[in-house]
């Protein structure tokens, strides 16, 4: 990098303690809340042994700890089923909505050990006479009844002084699409939860084990993550589908294991979109979820140790990868590369673009948390916009690949992989495209 770009790292590195200066008492918070809702969950279990409690929530807390946003975390509530002896019947895509090994859950014609499943509360019979599956569970129904039984169990601990004043309250559960939404109020901040019922099964994905992105990660992780425990949570009033949020929080956990700055340039990046580029929240815009989308497709694209060796470089890969998909309103979902997580249409992907590129050409502005780090901001590291060059990979999708990203992280300076092979790919790829025209060459 050129020297004046050099006197502006340390104001990533500030930037950064800063972050974690916020960690434990975040983390803190997060426990208190946790153990509010834990509380409560034990209780509804106590009313419904169908309904389990899950302590091992150390990937939640892990997760939580790298935010600065406030977007929702989800609260598996596991069911006491035997996963094995239910009938796993897969449904189109289109008839369960977007979702990943979207299936029903049905009982078999003698339901032995499945009594409890078989109520009518959260179950709904098979019309066909003589068919080996005689009903399914039905996630709509396991919700409603899971509902009220949060209902009672917040009353109840209330009651008995099981929980703080004020900590939590029955007004703020809210039934929403599939999923039960409650706000718990720790310290002086509130966390909202979202309350997921999940059926745990060692269900076959083939679409998943099909997944070949193991560079970049630890060798055998990705293999060994996808052949675990899976969790089944409602994908329709009648479906359910294989939760890949569960499965990404695993995948995001091994990138912390390698050398180097991975988790930190999600960190910083995850307080820049909170703070600028989101209003301070306010605002609709990326999520947490995006964010972690975009590191893991970067350490697919960068998976050299180098690449993430220096704050400002690795902060760089996220970037580039970032807005290559605003530019071409596209992020694959990382284990499902059709679907595209750019679809929400509260998202202004114009405006979020102009934001994310203002910040890559000049981000001073938005790393200065004290007095002591105002002063003039270097120049801009690009002059005029680079849309069009970001808009190949849409055009032909052989340009998703390590040296194309190259170019661009040489466009905004922090190129600095001396491998020859690499550098000669970026100079190919560079060639190709300055005889195509793009005017951002």
């Amino acid at each position: 990098p050129a020297p004046a770009m050099a006197v502006q790292v340390p104001l990533w590195h500030h930037y950064l303690q800063a972050i974690r200066s916020r960690g434990a008492p975040r983390a803190q918070d997060y426990q208190r809340a946790e153990n509010v809702l834990l509380t409560v969950l034990e209780r509804v279990h106590a009313l419904d042994p169908r309904f389990l409690v899950d302590y091992s929530r150390d990937l939640e807390a892990f997760q939580f700890a790298l935010r600065s946003s406030e977007d929702p975390l989800d609260m598996e509530v596991p069911l006491w089923v035997d996963a094995e002896a239910l009938l796993v019947e897969e449904v189109g895509a289109a008839e369960a909505g977007a979702g990943l090994g979207c299936c029903r859950l049905g009982i078999p014609g003698d339901g032995a050990g499945l009594e409890h499943w078989m109520a009518a509360d959260v179950f709904h019979a098979s019309s066909e006479a003589g068919a080996q599956c005689c009903g399914h569970i039905v996630p709509s129904k396991v919700l409603r009844v899971l509902k009220d039984l949060l209902v009672a169990a917040i009353v109840h601990c209330k009651h008995h002084s099981l929980m703080a004043p004020g900590s939590l309250n029955a007004d703020s559960l809210k039934e929403e699409q599939l999923h039960l939404s409650l706000l718990v109020s720790s310290g002086w901040r509130t966390i909202r939860f979202h309350v997921v019922p999940v059926v745990r099964s060692k269900l076959r994905v083939p679409a998943l084990e099909r997944t070949q992105l193991t560079p970049g990660f630890p060798e055998g992780s990705l293999r060994r993550i996808i052949r675990q425990e899976v969790a089944l949570v409602p994908a329709s009033a009648e479906c359910w589908r294989v939760s890949t949020d569960y499965l990404l929080t695993r995948l995001l956990a091994a990138l912390g294991s390698l050398q180097g700055h991975r988790l930190d340039s999600l960190s910083i990046l995850d307080r820049v979109n909170h703070e600028s580029w989101r209003d301070g929240g306010q605002s609709p815009g990326l999520t947490f979820g995006h964010l972690k989308t975009v590191l893991l497709w970067a350490s697919v694209l960068f998976p050299a140790p180098e690449d993430w060796a220096e704050l400002q470089g690795a902060v760089y890969r996220l970037l580039v990868v970032l807005l290559c998909s605003l530019a071409t309103r596209k992020l694959p979902h990382f284990l499902s590369p059709e679907r595209n997580l750019l679809q929400d249409p509260d998202l202004d992907l114009g405006a979020l673009y102009q934001r994310v590129e203002r910040f890559a050409s000049q981000p001073e502005a938005s790393l200065r948390i004290h007095v002591t780090h105002l002063g003039p901001s270097p120049p801009p590291r690009i002059r005029g916009g680079i849309e069009a060059l970001l808009q190949l990979p849409a055009r032909d999708p052989a340009y998703w690949a390590t040296a194309y990203f190259d170019v661009l992280l040489d466009k905004f300076q922090v190129f600095s992989i001396q491998d020859k092979d690499r550098i000669s790919a970026m100079q190919c790829v560079f060639q190709k495209i300055k005889t195509l025209g793009t005017s951002d060459c």
